[in-house]
């Protein structure tokens, strides 16, 4: 009797805990929204072309290298304030990021109902996998090892489409990128949840990352499939 107490008294506190991380989480992510269209607002007014001009391959390893850098100083400065406006800083840089792909949308007829259409699936998808993830009582911790050789594939398969320009290939890339980043989601506020993840300031990070990919990558789709050029 007394250990299944103990045991249920164990269990409160992971929860409690765990809500609190996720509240703090969910009010950073919406924080760094701001930064994220700023930093968006920016990118469009950019010339990206001179980035890739002399060589396509130096230019992606440099913003995946200041990306993956800026990833590692947040995570260093999680447990401090410095921590927070790195990530802001992180955001802002993300957002500048999207400017390539906005711009593609935006040359397009109907570009901004589909950038909408993008935001409005990614906030959907959102809602309902932290619903998900945040009520049910499994475990979601499996999808942890899947999910990561998936992201392995697919970063091989986005080096190789990089050489060879399939067009076919780079939907079926943002379909499964779409797909892969839902179920890190899921894994991601379930962790926290479950108590995996006590750090709001990492979980904000994962979960931003996963949300950043998944929008861009719906407007990709959504491009392709339902662009107009008149």
């Amino acid at each position: 009797m007394a250990d299944n107490i103990e045991v249920l008294g164990r269990d409160a506190s992971v929860s409690s805990a765990g809500n609190k991380v996720l509240r703090n989480t969910y009010a950073l992510l919406g924080m760094t929204m701001i930064p994220t269209i700023l930093g968006a607002m920016v990118g469009i007014s950019i010339d990206f072309s001179w980035l890739f001009a002399a060589s396509p391959m130096v230019a992606f390893i440099g913003i995946m290298a200041a990306v993956y850098g800026m990833s590692w100083l947040v995570a260093k400065n999680s447990n401090n304030a410095l921590g927070v406006w790195l990530l802001l800083g992180f955001t802002f840089m993300m957002g500048m990021l999207l400017g390539p792909i906005l711009q593609m949308a935006l040359s397009l007829s109907n570009g901004p109902q589909l950038i909408g259409l993008a935001a409005g699936g990614t906030a959907a998808s959102f809602l309902t996998l932290a619903a998900v993830a945040s009520n049910t009582k499994r475990d979601f911790s499996f999808l942890g090892k899947f999910l990561t050789i998936g992201f392995v594939l697919v970063v091989l398969a986005i080096l190789a489409n990089f050489f060879f320009q399939v067009p076919a290939l780079s939907l079926t890339i943002s379909a499964i990128v779409v797909l892969l980043m839902a179920g890190f989601i899921l894994y991601q506020i379930n962790q926290i949840v479950r108590g995996g993840e006590t750090n709001y300031v990492m979980a904000t990070l994962s979960i931003y990352i996963s949300l950043h990919n998944m929008f861009s990558h719906l407007l990709h789709l959504l491009m392709a499939l339902m662009g107009n050029n008149d």
